[in-house]
């Protein structure tokens, strides 16, 4: 079984599309564990080792069990509209934006929008902007004035994985580093 190929999967299913191996996700984007595995099961080998196994070892800790590992969510990048409980906190004065150069003219002309998803995601050091970047094609990191933008009246999230999301971020906040 290729595990990244079935991490990829289960993003799809958790994020954008449970209905492809027929079950659904709450309003807070939890989905029943044994579902899960029961639909994936369907396609390929798999089990709650496996499921486990996936959620320990994503480098980006894309998903969260519950305490009881009877229900699993992704943690932020959904496409459907779910709730996923984050909390509003304060920005720090600067957040960045890693992007494809594919992307800039877009970017500069209405700022950054959530497209298919509910945020705009946004990291908290270059490093990660640059990786971020680094997979539409050639990077452009913005930094994002999210300490003005907060003054302004703009909500901040931070996921359990430490991805920082907003609604939007106009072009005015915005600056190519």
């Amino acid at each position: 079984m290729d595990m990244n190929k079935t991490s990829k999967f289960i993003s799809l299913i958790l994020r954008h599309k449970p209905e492809v191996i027929g079950i659904t996700l709450d309003e807070h984007g939890w989905a029943d564990v044994e579902k899960l595995v029961a639909g994936i099961q369907r396609t390929q080998a798999f089990d709650m080792e496996m499921l486990e196994e996936i959620v320990r070892t994503d480098h980006k800790q894309r998903y969260s069990f519950n305490e009881d590992k009877t229900l699993i969510r992704a943690n932020q990048g959904h496409s459907v509209p779910v709730d996923v409980e984050l909390s509003v906190i304060k920005p720090p004065e600067v957040l960045y934006h890693g992007t494809g150069q594919k992307y800039v003219d877009s970017i500069d002309k209405i700022g950054l929008i959530p497209k298919s998803r509910l945020y705009v995601h946004l990291s908290g050091d270059i490093d990660t902007a640059v990786k971020v970047g680094s997979r539409h094609g050639k990077p452009v990191v913005y930094r994002v004035a999210s300490g003005r933008m907060e003054e302004d009246g703009y909500v901040f999230y931070r996921s359990v994985n430490g991805v920082w999301l907003t609604k939007e971020v106009p072009v005015s906040y915005l600056e190519k580093s």
